[in-house]
């Protein structure tokens, strides 16, 4: 009766043990499964043809549709980051990139920008925020004798563009109602306006145009590449970043005293510099080439480098 009484008491404990091993299994699988759930990407799959000229109502309306439905917000320079694709294609555009490849378009605002069935893929609300760090730590660097515009980011040189600059002198401007000096300013400043429809203008008699002649002499439409204007040393100077329809001025101090792109570069820049951005415009003659050799720049404003 013994060794009986034993028996059910050893069956019973076992029993114990294996129900207790058994919730700790159950236990292990609930908190497995959360662990390895895996986070299913955003994806957007395009249903038509988006030319450049509706390009950006059309990247507003996605980004207005994620932020009312999703508990983080996003915007279009997050999406185009997490989908660099876009910077090229936009950046393919250029009318001289085309030339070249023996392609004349009259006009880059009828260009896709976006095809129909191409995917795009939303940053989840941890990529939102590396993104947003890594524009944050993002800032232009413009060397005026040097005739070049850097994209400077976590204090690495990432891109660096040939520009024009502002030429020696003042001329009245009816745009300015004044005389203007058109060299180009130096200074700290950030992007306080970014215009996605700007009104090409000429700023000496304000005469507004809507064709330009290229450097081939061949007449083509605008393109509709967004203009940046940075303040400089907390003031609005009128000095404006934006693309240049004529590659022949790249290089020089030929404009009115903006900084002029190439098309292809004026895209990445835009994509670059949000508003906020800081921009440091500087004037120093010493600098080093693209081989790394240090070079001196030529003077191109007298006097200017004894301002700083």
């Amino acid at each position: 009766m013994k060794n009986i009484s034993v028996f059910i008491l050893s069956l019973t404990l076992m029993g114990c043990v294996n129900s207790h091993k058994t919730n700790n299994e159950k236990e292990e699988i609930v908190k497995t499964s959360k662990v390895e759930k895996p986070i299913v990407p955003i994806e957007i799959t395009i249903n038509k043809d988006v030319p450049i000229h509706s390009y950006f109502k059309w990247m507003d309306s996605i980004v207005a549709t994620h932020n009312r439905t999703h508990n983080y917000a996003i915007d279009e320079y997050l999406i185009v980051h997490h989908n660099k694709w876009i910077i090229d294609t936009l950046a393919n555009t250029d009318y001289y990139y085309l030339m070249d490849k023996g392609i004349f378009n009259e006009d880059s605002q009828a260009l896709i920008a976006l095809k129909k069935d191409q995917v795009l893929i939303i940053p989840d609300s941890l990529e939102t925020l590396d993104l947003r760090a890594q524009l944050s730590n993002t800032y232009l660097e413009l060397n005026i004798p040097e005739f070049r515009l850097r994209i400077i980011q976590d204090e690495k040189e990432v891109y660096k563009f040939p520009v024009r600059v502002g030429k020696v002198g003042k001329k009245y401007m009816v745009m300015a109602k004044g005389h203007v000096d058109m060299r180009t300013k130096t200074g700290i400043g950030e992007i306080i306006r970014v215009n996605k429809e700007p009104t090409f203008a000429n700023p000496v008699t304000n005469s507004k145009y809507k064709k330009t002649v290229r450097d081939d002499g061949k007449v083509t439409a605008l393109p509709a590449i967004p203009w940046l204007e940075p303040s400089i040393n907390g003031v609005r100077v009128g000095q404006l970043i934006h693309p240049t329809t004529n590659l022949g001025t790249l290089g020089r101090a030929s404009s009115n005293g903006c900084i002029g792109l190439r098309e292809s570069h004026a895209w990445i820049v835009y994509y670059y510099a949000p508003l906020g951005t800081k921009v440091v415009s500087k004037y120093e003659l010493h600098g080093t080439d693209d081989h790394g050799e240090p070079v001196k720049f030529k003077d191109i404003y007298p006097g200017f480098e004894s301002l700083k």
